[in-house]
């Protein structure tokens, strides 16, 4: 027999391999932080001897999720300011919020908040936009998730830089601090097209051909959005930053709720990532991303679940159920996006478009163990005939169980491993106090 560290045994287990299969008692073999074996529960047992070894009878397995857009620090931000359209949101009350209170602890707590939910969550990976993504980078490295730490870059001055020059080169710091490291990856992250100018936005896109790392941006977030581009520029959003060359496989293009046809033809053809944020843009009234037509012209779409000060969640479960019911309404078809199509967003999808689907995203030989345990046997998810179906429609985060990043357990029978979820809730108590009292 083979001796391998950790042997997981599923009632069901959904790899999110091609077909998108359920397979029945089987189990996954995991050494070190690869997996090295999907198999029938039976050919596991008399093929490996693991050093840990568990099982899941009423479970479904499954890829970690992965949150493809957030601002992880305003999570001390949830609830400040709901109810508001999203200009009135950012220039009266985040922004100025963000003037005040915004630091290197802010951030460190912030962080460190979003990340205990997100792994209550099922999140294994996350893509952040935010001031200090240093801190950033360091909280999600001592947690033990994944993160791809955006290199945030805006034309005016912050705590963070006083110029996108000061922004940039501060953001290839952060890339050289964390080059090569296991779990922190980097993207460069220019805020929006109406806060990044065509020089620093022409800057970005060499350096991240150069550094070979995606370009994550906010586009066509609102229809207000295109009408003052077009009275300033004369062209909407996407048309400008195709001429600057930045509508390419490495962008991601985030919320896209203003889409025309010619420009999905665009994105198509481009081979550019949409990342769909429904309940942000839906609280925020900011328009409806056409799914259902991204899909049919083969565009790749993950899913965000954007910052929990305009969701104000991080919860990827209830992102898939609403993203999958809101394409059926929004395109009038029920079969507009299936609940297996919603599970693919919220995890090889969103692989795919960090440009890490050969590491993470499936449930396959050879790629990291970033794995959950959702437990089925409830009240909400009885009678069960479609695991599938259960987890984007009837499943909630408490549920899930257990979470594995790259072999680790770093969350069991709900109890966070490696964070200390009474400090960490104790932090962000004290910065609400504050915050609550201006």
């Amino acid at each position: 027999m083979t001796t391998i560290d950790t042997l997981l045994h599923g009632r069901w287990i959904i790899p999110m391999t091609e077909g998108d299969p359920c397979l029945d008692h089987h189990s996954i073999a995991i050494h070190e932080d690869r997996i090295v074996a999907v198999v029938p529960t039976e050919q596991a047992n008399s093929t490996y001897r693991a050093a840990v070894e568990r099982d899941f009878n009423e479970h479904a397995l499954m890829p970690g999720l992965i949150n493809a857009h957030t601002h992880a620090a305003m999570s001390l931000f949830r609830g400040l300011s709901d109810d508001i359209a999203l200009m009135d949101w950012l220039q009266n009350h985040i922004w100025p919020a963000e003037s005040k209170w915004v630091n290197e602890d802010f951030v460190l707590c912030g962080t460190e908040l979003a990340i205990a939910e997100m792994l209550r969550s099922g999140t294994t990976c996350f893509n952040d936009m935010y001031f200090f993504p240093d801190i950033t980078a360091r909280a999600a490295k001592n947690a033990g998730i994944r993160a791809c730490v955006g290199l945030i870059v805006i034309d005016f001055p912050t705590v963070w830089a006083s110029d996108a020059t000061e922004y940039i080169d501060k953001g290839i710091a952060v890339h050289d601090s964390f080059r090569g490291d296991e779990l922190i990856t980097t993207c460069f992250s220019p805020h929006a097209p109406y806060t990044v100018s065509d020089q620093s936005l022409e800057t970005i896109r060499s350096l991240a051909h150069e550094m070979d790392i995606p370009i994550t941006m906010h586009v066509h977030e609102t229809a207000h959005e295109i009408v003052q581009a077009v009275e300033k520029t004369g062209t909407r959003p996407l048309y400008r930053l195709h001429e600057l060359g930045l509508v390419s496989p490495s962008l991601l293009a985030v919320h896209m709720t203003q889409v025309e046809h010619d420009e999905i033809e665009m994105l198509a053809s481009s081979g550019c990532h949409v990342v769909h944020c429904p309940e942000s843009n839906l609280k925020l009234a900011s328009g409806f991303c056409p799914v259902a037509e991204l899909y049919k012209s083969g565009i790749n779409i993950a899913l965000g679940t954007d910052g929990a000060a305009s969701n104000n969640d991080l919860d990827m479960l209830g992102e898939m159920r609403s993203a999958a019911l809101l394409a059926k309404g929004v395109a009038e078809d029920p079969t507009a996006l299936p609940a297996s199509s919603a599970l693919r967003m919220a995890t090889i999808n969103g692989a795919r478009a960090l440009g890490m689907d050969e590491r993470i995203g499936s449930l396959e030989i050879g790629k990291q163990a970033d794995v959950i345990a959702i437990n089925m046997d409830r009240i909400e998810t009885t009678p069960l005939y479609d695991p599938v179906s259960h987890l984007v429609y009837s499943c909630g985060r408490d549920q899930i169980s257990d979470v594995w990043i790259a072999g680790r357990h770093v969350m069991k029978n709900r109890v966070l491993t490696g964070l200390d979820e009474a400090s960490i809730r104790q932090q962000a108590l004290q910065w609400s106090r504050k915050i609550g009292s201006e």
